[in-house]
């Protein structure tokens, strides 16, 4: 989950003076104003490779970034999503997610499955979607691996039945804390085949189940508040680990994921999607931790995700999401041509 946003600071000067190009007034720092721009620049087909959009409906260290947070955001976002070129039906064509119809974009979330991203029911999904009087296509949480690596065969059954995708983020850390390296979850450990075992059978459990799956190894891996970042895995050391040429940190997690994806392809695993999910701003701000170097390849990914969120606590700078957007969605588009979901999206009230 993302945490800061940071744009250079001429942009940053100006933010306050700037408007939408969506209406006439400037903006107006609110959450339900934030909404509004969001979801009436992505109808505007400003971000024309954007496919998904997934709100983060949850109260994140008291960031009341939930729709019903107020009345007001809550309307703004009924009424953003409203259009009818935001879907809920998935394109599924050999167990594998498509691109919606030619202008639509898919409605998703994660609806509120707790702080530990994985206390998944149906309930929860019902209600978000009564709140957003709209229904989604995925719902989005996270497999904590904590001690043991295991399948999550009960969060997407329950999902499955509830008829959405599951999407699982797989989630390499042995507790919940952020920040600092993970003392059993290494990428070099994943490389070198110490979890291959469990990894096989969580492979051959997808597999077995059959449906159309959304998968997701090393959520916001720019970021320095996940383990898996390369802060925690070589930083921007050069000659200790694969190409003299490319930083250690972020080389190492390109190929832990490549590594997955060949063992689940090695047991004939066929029916999940790929995503490769970044945040809007990289943390630490330096030329090794770009996003580009972190990237397994068109042939390895599917989708690209991307976390974009507004203000999450008082003090912060506003950025509207058409200012994050414009900074990042050049960024993505030199890094890959695949479809890009809005994997997390939101802001608090302020």
């Amino acid at each position: 989950m993302f945490r800061l946003f940071k744009l250079p600071t001429v942009i940053c000067c100006l933010a306050v003076i700037l408007q939408t190009g969506y209406g006439n007034e400037p903006y107006k720092q609110t959450k339900a104003a934030w909404i509004t721009d969001a979801l009436n620049s992505l109808s505007s087909g400003r971000y024309p490779k954007v496919k998904a959009v997934a709100w983060w409906h949850e109260n994140f260290d008291e960031t009341r970034l939930r729709l019903d947070s107020s009345k007001e955001s809550l309307l703004a976002y009924q009424e953003g999503i409203a259009p009818s070129n935001f879907i809920s039906q998935a394109q599924i064509i050999s167990k594998k997610l498509q691109l919606p119809p030619l202008g639509a974009i898919y409605h998703a979330a994660n609806p509120d499955f707790g702080g530990t991203e994985d206390n998944v029911t149906s309930e929860r999904i019902k209600r978000f979607e009564v709140l957003a009087q709209k229904k989604i296509v995925w719902a989005y949480f996270s497999n904590n691996w904590y001690d043991t690596i295991k399948f999550p065969l009960s969060e997407v059954k329950i999902i499955h039945e509830s008829g959405k995708l599951p999407f699982i983020r797989l989630m390499p850390r042995s507790d919940f804390n952020e920040g600092g390296p993970d003392p059993l979850y290494t990428m070099q450990k994943i490389i070198d085949g110490k979890f291959d075992k469990a990894l096989s059978e969580w492979a051959m459990d997808a597999k077995k189940i059959g449906i159309p799956l959304l998968v997701e190894f090393g959520t916001e891996v720019n970021g320095d508040w996940f383990p898996w970042n390369g802060s925690y895995n070589g930083g921007g050391i050069k000659d200790i680990y694969g190409d003299k040429n490319k930083a250690d940190g972020p080389e190492r997690f390109r190929d832990a994921y490549r590594h997955i994806i060949d063992l689940f392809r090695s047991h004939g695993v066929d029916n999940i999607t790929w995503f490769f999910h970044v945040n809007a701003s990289s943390y630490p701000e330096e030329p090794w931790n770009e996003i580009r170097q972190y990237y397994p390849g068109d042939t390895y990914i599917d989708w690209i995700g991307i976390s974009v969120y507004g203000v999450q606590s008082k003090g912060e700078t506003y950025y509207s999401f058409v200012e994050i957007m414009d900074t990042i969605y050049p960024i993505i588009l030199k890094v890959s041509d695949k479809p890009i979901a809005i994997l997390e999206w939101g802001m608090t009230e302020i």
